[in-house]
């Protein structure tokens, strides 16, 4: 079976004050980098999945991120899946990702 690798990325939601990226922004500025307008941190989390497609690796990507690495309430998360396919050499990206939106 593939290893099919999902990279996920969490993000508090636009309406959410981020007081981490207001203090990076600030340091930002002071160290001279006055063009920064605006700072939003993240986490980042990459997932090895051993899955047989990769619609299957982004459904449990999907499935993970939702009931584990991101709080729906404040944060957002988009994903990527790319399928490591040995036998070819071949690193195929699947571009399903997917956004929760602020509703």
């Amino acid at each position: 079976m593939p290893t099919i690798k999902a990279r996920v990325f969490v993000t508090l939601k636009p309406s959410v004050f981020d007081p981490q990226g207001h203090t990076i922004a600030e340091a930002l500025h002071s160290l001279g980098y006055g063009a920064v307008a605006d700072v939003r941190q993240g986490k980042y989390f990459e997932l090895e999945l051993s899955t047989a497609s990769a619609p299957e690796a982004e459904a449990m990507a999907r499935e993970v991120a939702t009931r584990v690495l991101a709080n729906p309430v404040i944060e957002s998360y988009r994903f990527e899946v790319e399928a490591v396919m040995p036998v070819l050499g071949l690193l195929v990206r699947y571009d399903g990702w997917l956004e929760r939106a602020a509703r």
